[in-house]
């Protein structure tokens, strides 16, 4: 092929693919060429931990009842992160028990502690923790919790002195990879010498299936204080989708494909979505941006059902919803199902014919407001108290007693 052909062929292809097209293969070529995927990467390479250690420095336990100091390790909080969210909810579990706490946050790329204590103390105001930078060294604590696979690294790398070393983990964080290196190195932290806490029969099943693994096992909650049936009944249409297109795992794809099937046999059916902005969507959608919880309970209260895909541990939107009178429609397996034992769940072939079925079914259905009501009657009650609990009793047996209850 010739220069001219060469050239004319490109032209044909740009031509193809419109402006739109053009900037994306430009962004993806500089993408590739300055190796822009390296920030998905949390660790700084010399935090990464070389091996599992058989045992680590643990100071003597403490008298029982002494208040105690805990520190939490995780990555600077965004707001509306649910895991950040369950995280915070256990350390004021701790402080309402009467201990301290610390946070100390990580970032490879280093952080201003001021900047995001203030961003702390906004998003979540029931947090009296001090906030300190895990790189200055963890220490001055009784106990220290890792919250993620990157956090327990950056636990051994900076743990500065003996303590009880413990981790609280929200999901089996392996699977968010494809089988490789950040898959094994998720996997390396649940052999580390801590305690671990696992949230859900799921986290805990997978530690010990894939890696023959012990854990306490604490279980999921429910803020139903904040999401709720509306004061007054109001009719309800639509579906409501939260939108992550940037986390495989919340199945934003088969999501989106599910949504145009919908959207083909319920013309009529507006479709809600709140989260990361979508694009290119062949569908009209209302676009709601980032909502607080009162803000987002407003709009479950006007809409039949939601899209509550996880495939990994379930997701807490999923209650959140079923508090609010809203169908949470999920893609089926049995990780999902492990912690979420609700007969109004809208369980879906993982197909985007199967989730648009129960999207439709959902809406279609003729007792739609008495099915409502009892879909929030079904978690009525439910709290995130009994976790907290268990979780500061954890803690406090592995420092008061030494993990010798």
């Amino acid at each position: 092929m010739n220069r001219l052909t060469r050239t004319t062929a490109t032209i044909r292809r740009l031509r193809r693919a419109g402006v739109h097209g053009v900037a994306q293969r430009v962004a993806a070529r500089a993408y590739r060429a300055t190796d822009a995927v390296a920030l998905s990467f949390q660790l700084d390479p010399a935090d990464v931990a070389g091996t599992v250690p058989d045992a680590l420095p643990t100071p003597e336990a403490a008298p029982p009842g002494r208040p105690l100091t805990v520190g939490w390790v995780t990555s600077p909080p965004a707001a509306g992160s649910g895991g950040h969210t369950t995280l915070f909810r256990m350390v004021e579990g701790l402080e309402a028990r009467g201990h301290a706490c610390v946070v100390f946050l990580y970032d490879r790329h280093g952080l201003d502690v001021a900047q995001r204590t203030a961003a702390l103390r906004h998003g979540w105001p029931g947090v009296r923790a001090e906030v300190r930078d895990a790189r200055a060294g963890i220490s001055g604590v009784d106990a220290v919790v890792a919250s993620s696979w990157e956090s327990a690294h950056v636990l051994l790398a900076y743990d500065a002195e003996p303590a009880h070393r413990l981790y609280f983990i929200q999901d089996y964080e392996p699977y968010f990879y494809p089988r490789g290196s950040e898959y094994e190195l998720a996997a390396m932290s649940y052999r580390f010498p801590f305690r671990r806490i696992a949230l859900g029969e799921m986290v805990a099943g997978c530690l010990r299936s894939e890696l023959g693994q012990h854990s306490d096992v604490v279980p999921f909650g429910c803020d139903t204080g904040v999401y709720h049936l509306p004061e007054a009944e109001t009719p309800r249409s639509g579906v409501v989708l939260y939108a992550k297109p940037d986390v495989g795992r919340r199945g934003y794809l088969l999501a989106r494909l599910a949504l145009e099937r919908f959207h083909r046999t319920h013309p009529d059916e507006e479709i809600h979505v709140y989260g990361s902005r979508p694009t290119g969507l062949p569908f009209p959608v209302s676009y709601h941006g980032s909502l607080t919880p009162a803000e987002l309970n407003e709009l479950y209260g006007r809409v039949v059902a939601g899209l509550a895909m996880s495939f990994t541990n379930i997701s807490l939107v999923a209650e959140e919803m079923l508090a609010a009178g809203v169908v949470p429609v999920v893609n089926d397996s049995r990780l999902a199902r492990a912690d979420l034992p609700n007969a109004y769940v809208g369980w879906a072939e993982p197909t985007p014919a199967g989730i648009a079925a129960e999207l439709a079914a959902a809406v279609d259905r003729p007792d739609g407001a008495a099915y409502a009501a009892k879909a929030a009657a079904s978690v009525m009650g439910r709290s995130w108290g009994p976790a907290q609990e268990l979780v500061a009793q954890i803690v406090e047996d592995e420092v008061w007693r030494g993990g010798r209850a």
